[in-house]
């Protein structure tokens, strides 16, 4: 009676088009979840996220399950989940993704899933960040560790999105500090971020993991920016 009385006066919407969602349905409608923009980039090592990698940093595997346009489904998705507080957005993309990457080889050689961090003060104002309930999702469909205290964010600056291409492109290794021990070394490292945009944060967080003697690292993104 009180769960009818609560979804009365305050009716569960898909995440992604904002209908209203059906008994069976959880975050994201069905009609969504079929319309959701896949980019099956797992099935592909050299694949158009992993080459935006070229010549700049080596990285051993790069993926990102959905593209992201204006406007569209995912954007809806990504700006609940980083701006709305619905982290079961996360949760539910982490456990679908999983399903898939359980089948890439190179996911059994991986030691640490490593969430791409926010500096404390941005922590403390959003409450929490975007990509753990991902990370956290992967890490118990996959058996891997879910670790955020290997990688910090050392400098504070505005969102993302609030910045030009110029201010994306500019950022600094120095941006971010490792922390680790002799335990650390020689480890298969995944990275995961909500957006692959110019690929810019990633390969400053993927610069700062290898400082830590032997480490490789791969990277998983929720998303990424497509034309």
């Amino acid at each position: 009676m009180l769960k009818n009385l609560i979804n009365l006066f305050f009716p569960k919407v898909c995440s992604g088009c904002q209908a209203l969602l059906l008994g069976n349905e959880n975050v994201i409608c069905t009609d969504c979840r079929h319309e959701i923009p896949l980019t099956m980039f797992h099935l592909n090592p050299e694949n158009e996220s992993f080459k935006k990698f070229y010549g700049r940093i080596p990285v051993a595997f790069v993926s990102a399950m959905l593209f992201y346009h204006k406007k569209g489904i995912v954007q809806s998705l990504i700006h609940s989940l980083k701006y709305k507080g619905k982290q079961e957005i996360g949760t539910i993309l982490g456990a679908w993704y999983a399903e898939d990457l359980a089948e890439i080889e190179i996911f059994k050689s991986i030691d640490f899933i490593i969430p791409v961090p926010l500096h404390k003060k941005r922590l403390k104002e959003r409450g929490y960040n975007q990509v753990d309930a991902f990370g956290m999702a992967l890490s118990r469909k996959l058996d891997i560790p879910f670790n955020d205290k290997i990688l910090m964010k050392s400098v504070y600056s505005k969102t993302q999105s609030k910045k030009n291409f110029q201010e994306r492109t500019s950022m600094k290794e120095r941006d971010f500090d490792v922390v680790f021990d002799q335990s650390d070394q020689g480890k298969h490292f995944l990275l995961i971020d909500d957006v692959l945009t110019t690929g810019t944060t990633l390969e400053n967080c993927t610069r700062a993991l290898l400082k830590i003697p032997n480490a490789k690292i791969s990277i998983v993104a929720i998303a990424m920016s497509h034309a």
